[in-house]
């Protein structure tokens, strides 16, 4: 394609710096209106700016991805509504053997369900699930939730429905949806591994040295209790002088020490101590004293305890009759309201058994190669005549903002591929870029991963989508089918890259940070530090099996 006049390169130019520099960075200082409006305003841009007519950014905006789309988004909606993702969370704690099963745990499931339901979806649900398991187990958080993320992004690689760019791959390249998962499901399996192995290399010592602190500090908890329970401060309170252990002494004829009114006599008693006479008769006078009013005082208080207690006995036993009547007054409610929950039970269990058919029956239509976006509608549809309900709170859980932030981007790249910048691009890169070629797939590789973490894999895979295919059907239709799924592979793994590398990432962080349970920032460098070795190593593997 030839290059634009140079009113309009500029123009385009500087409409697309926008929508990148919007989208890559959502709050700018000088302009925070965030992803979506930065779309809009670069298609509005584009049309202002005449490298695009009205009509022309019409016919730009995908429709079939935007269904397809809306379809899944429906679908994983009722999904969650189903306890789909509770069963989930289920299975990852299910006869689990400590930290290091628990992470390969959420890597296999995070990696499953981002293939079957998109890997925004597992994440935004299973984020606060292992935040909860981790403080619940006194676990680190840092590499649960980067397990989560990365594996979430690579098993969303293995299906058309699992992120946003594969459905415009599934879209633009006509690939069925059964050799699309045939061509990438090895590579997936072999992703998750490794980067599971990755994981477990880079924080075996944390893990394992947490392992081995847990045990004896829930040792020490077990006895702190029990020792709270066998020395009470009533019973370490008590520290008599030799003086009063004499007094006692004296004292013990007397037999009244289950009195509750002696122990007061005898501090009284031990408070004269002191000006007591020196005459040992005027002690047994004071002594015998004492006691005759103990005695007493214990004559009167029995009386009193006789009479309270009888009048409790016929308390307790008026308010044992008047229960038992009011229990037989309630039992036909009980049994009515019993019938009542276990009819809810059934047809809780009758509609959760509906959605998971109607799943799986859009799963079967889309390996049978049916249109894929009437497919995910048409399931969409069905659920919500399935639920006989008004459907508004499940459908104002769709995220509009991203359908819109789709549309602007259509616009955006359109218009930029109509300024011959991306083929001049291209057509300097091809020759170095052949996918007959170890080297050639080596340098599109490269390519594809720089730009999806400069430009985001969603408008990397729409720039250079139809050129990469283009080049690779010149060789044969074969080549042509597996430079899509490269496209994919790399552009899906190339989100682990960087915290900013895809949507998912984004999502962990924010849920983590904002979590109620465990609060926990995962920074930048943090990411970073896994997510090069990961990215390089399970891409490079990836390729080798892709076919």
């Amino acid at each position: 394609m030839a290059m634009a006049s140079s009113v309009k390169v500029v123009l385009g130019s500087i409409a697309f710096a926008v929508f990148w520099v919007l989208a890559v960075f959502p709050a700018v200082p000088f302009l925070p209106i965030g992803r979506t409006a930065g779309s809009l305003l670069g298609a509005m841009l584009m049309v202002i700016f005449r490298v695009l007519t009205p009509d022309q950014a019409y016919a730009a905006i995908d429709l079939p991805i935007l269904g397809l789309l809306f379809g899944t988004m429906v679908v994983s909606i009722y999904l969650e509504r189903a306890d789909m993702f509770k069963y989930l969370g289920k299975l990852l704690l299910w006869k689990t053997q400590g930290a290091k099963d628990l992470l390969c745990r959420i890597c296999l499931i995070s990696a499953i369900s981002s293939a079957l339901f998109t890997n925004d979806t597992s994440c935004v649900v299973l984020t606060e699930f292992v935040l909860k398991v981790a403080k619940q187990h006194n676990l680190p958080p840092h590499p649960f939730l980067l397990a989560l993320a990365s594996s979430a992004n690579i098993g969303s690689a293995a299906t058309p429905i699992g992120n946003p760019q594969n459905l415009v791959i599934a879209v633009q390249s006509k690939i069925p949806f059964g050799k699309f998962v045939i061509g990438i499901l090895p590579a997936m399996l072999v992703g998750i591994f490794v980067n599971a192995l990755i994981l477990l290399c880079m924080f075996w010592r944390l893990l394992s040295v947490h392992k081995d602190e847990e045990d004896p500090a829930g040792e020490v908890v077990v006895e702190e209790d029990v020792s709270s329970h066998r020395f009470s401060p009533a019973t370490l309170s008590h520290s008599a002088s030799l003086k009063s252990q004499e007094w006692n002494s004296r004292l013990e004829t007397a037999d009244v020490k289950s009195s509750p009114n002696f122990s007061g006599n005898i501090d009284n008693v031990e408070t004269l101590r002191n000006r007591l006479p020196s005459s040992e008769n005027e002690i047994n006078n004071v002594h015998s004293g004492a006691l005759d009013s103990a005695r007493n005082s214990i004559a009167s208080k029995e009386e009193i305890v006789d009479v309270s207690s009888h009048k409790r006995e016929e308390t307790i036993l008026s308010e044992r009759a008047a229960s038992n009547n009011t229990l037989r007054d309630a039992c036909p409610t009980e049994s009515l309201e019993g019938k009542e929950n276990l009819t809810t039970r059934w047809k809780r269990l009758l509609w959760k058994s509906g959605v998971y058919l109607v799943t799986v029956g859009m799963l079967i239509a889309l390996l049978m190669g049916l249109n894929m976006s009437w497919c995910a509608i048409t399931a969409a549809l069905a659920l919500v005549v399935l639920d006989f309900t008004d459907a508004r709170p499940s459908l104002e859980k769709v995220s509009y903002s991203l359908l819109v932030f789709f549309c602007g981007m259509f616009i955006t790249v359109e218009g930029f591929n109509k300024t011959g910048i991306p083929s001049a691009l291209w057509d300097f890169m091809e020759p170095h870029a052949h996918i007959d070629r170890a080297t050639g797939i080596a340098v599109l590789a490269l390519t594809i991963l720089v730009l999806s973490n400069l430009a985001s894999n969603v408008p990397t895979v729409l720039l250079l989508g139809a050129r990469v295919a283009a080049s690779a059907a010149a060789i044969s239709a074969a080549e042509e089918k597996k430079a899509w799924l490269l496209l994919a592979w790399v552009s899906t793994v190339a989100g682990n890259l960087s915290l900013l590398g895809s949507a998912a990432n984004l999502i962990v962080c924010e849920q983590a940070r904002q979590s109620p349970y465990l609060a926990y920032t995962l920074s930048f460098w943090s990411h970073l530090k896994f997510g090069v070795p990961s990215t390089l190593l399970v891409t490079a593997i990836g390729l080798t099996l892709i076919r």
